[in-house]
């Protein structure tokens, strides 16, 4: 059979190969990989810079075990972002950015608990921040980042969701909440 016929069939060979999935799920990940930099490496990490440069106060100056307890924070906040990043690659065959979505609603992993682990993530980074470097302006920086992403979720993303995955969306959201993780799943 010659190229005429595979062309009028529609079948590519990654797709007569058995590699469309794997093609799909790779460009997937490096999409989310470029959201990943953009977005949340810009938010929590590019911005928080600019505000602290990263400067610890010296060991004296307030609590110091506490603002360690920001350590916590961050390394949780980029466990959970890089898993969820991940996993709509892997499963949802689409990236977090809305102009490349996941094809599938993704309702597992951290997804399971709370459904929006990114924000959540995101935040906990900043948070994170806030106490390690003792600054209030990243402290205030992330209060208008949750505000932002909440406004975000509730007039766009929640409203394109319930549209795209109808009936499987509400009852995700029935069961699972916005913000604060139930982790009796």
């Amino acid at each position: 059979m010659g190229r005429a016929h595979w062309a009028r069939t529609g079948a590519s060979l990654a797709t007569i190969w058995g590699w469309g999935k794997l093609l799909d799920r790779i460009k997937a990940a490096l999409g989310s990989l470029a959201f990943l930099i953009l977005a949340p490496g810009v938010v929590a990490g590019l911005m928080p810079w600019l505000i602290t440069q990263w400067s610890p106060l010296p060991p004296g100056d307030g609590p110091g075990a506490l603002r360690w307890t920001g350590l916590l924070l961050i390394a949780a906040g980029l466990a959970v972002v890089l898993e969820a990043f991940a996993r709509f690659a892997w499963e949802g065959l689409g990236t977090p950015a809305p102009v490349a979505p996941t094809r599938t609603l993704v309702v597992s992993g951290f997804y399971r608990f709370v459904r929006n682990p990114m924000y959540v993530a995101v935040t906990a980074l900043i948070f994170g921040q806030a106490v390690l470097f003792a600054s209030w302006g990243v402290a205030l920086y992330g209060v208008v980042i949750a505000v932002a992403f909440d406004t975000f979720v509730r007039l766009y993303e929640e409203p394109t969701l319930r549209r795209a995955h109808g009936e499987d969306y509400a009852a995700y959201c029935a069961t699972t909440p916005r913000w604060i993780p139930r982790f009796r799943r």
